[in-house]
């Protein structure tokens, strides 16, 4: 099948999923999302794709949510279908890639910000270009962590780096997300997609149902609990859009200036 804003390609037995919005550094807009649900709940039952890998074309993984249009994009008025909600489209991505049966590599080529990097800590194993970049910076627009972040930071780091994170949306290096355990390894940029292959291919060729067991172990908890998490986000979040903040902090990125926050 063809798809517009992702690209979906099969090597053996390892499927790559490539965000294909290189002009708008991968940004999710409902037309991604549409696709990237499609491609990972197909893949969730594909029996011939035994590994995954999630990356991004050109400079970036993803730069989070398209904030062109924000307010059309949140569903503010509560009446769009599942479909044609980011943040319910979100949740369910970020649902169905923690319960896909098989394990999922992200490969960050580039910057992961916003929901971009939560993308990447909902899947199994990172692996970093050394440009790579990571960055919680939804308070750069007035906005809260979505997509699972303030789920999946704080059992990364713990409370306290988690909060300075969120609170300051500070751009960490691969080096300092290294050494904070939010990645499991960083190799030279133009080796990240050869390093990201080899592991695919070595997990596609173990024990898939083992895996997938051992996987579904590791998030019996996190299952429990991620879903009120991503719940409370999405109800926060449409909350915050309607901010004066917000509303300062997202034109102020359209302008490309800093913004002008008055605590309202």
């Amino acid at each position: 099948m063809s798809y517009t804003n992702v690209r979906f390609e099969t090597s053996g037995q390892v499927a790559t999923i490539t965000l294909n919005r290189p002009d708008a550094f991968n940004a999710f807009n409902i037309p991604m999302l549409k696709e990237l649900l499609e491609i990972s709940e197909n893949v969730a039952l594909d029996e011939n794709v035994r590994a995954v890998i999630i990356t991004g074309e050109g400079r970036a993984f993803c730069a989070g949510a398209d904030v062109k249009g924000i307010d059309d994009l949140l569903g503010l008025t509560n009446e769009k279908p599942v479909s044609e909600d980011i943040l319910k489209s979100l949740t369910r991505l970020i649902l169905s890639i923690r319960k896909m049966p098989k394990p999922v590599v992200a490969a960050l080529n580039g910057v992961a910000a916003g929901s971009g990097a939560n993308l990447a800590l909902a899947c199994d194993i990172i692996i970093a270009s050394e440009k790579a970049r990571f960055a919680q910076n939804f308070v750069n627009i007035g906005l809260i962590p979505d997509a699972g972040g303030t789920f999946f930071l704080p059992q990364r780091i713990g409370y306290h780096r988690a909060a300075e994170h969120f609170f300051t949306g500070e751009l960490l290096s691969a080096e300092q997300a290294l050494e904070l355990g939010l990645y499991n390894r960083v190799v030279p940029h133009d080796e990240i997609m050869k390093a990201a292959q080899e592991l695919a291919g070595d997990l596609a060729q173990r024990p898939t149902r083992a895996i997938a067991a051992c996987k579904a172990l590791l998030n019996k908890e996190v299952l429990a609990r991620l879903p009120l998490y991503l719940e409370e986000e999405n109800r926060c979040q449409r909350l915050m859009v309607t901010t004066k903040d917000a509303g300062e902090g997202i034109t102020a990125f359209g302008e490309k200036r800093k913004p002008t926050f008055v605590g309202k």
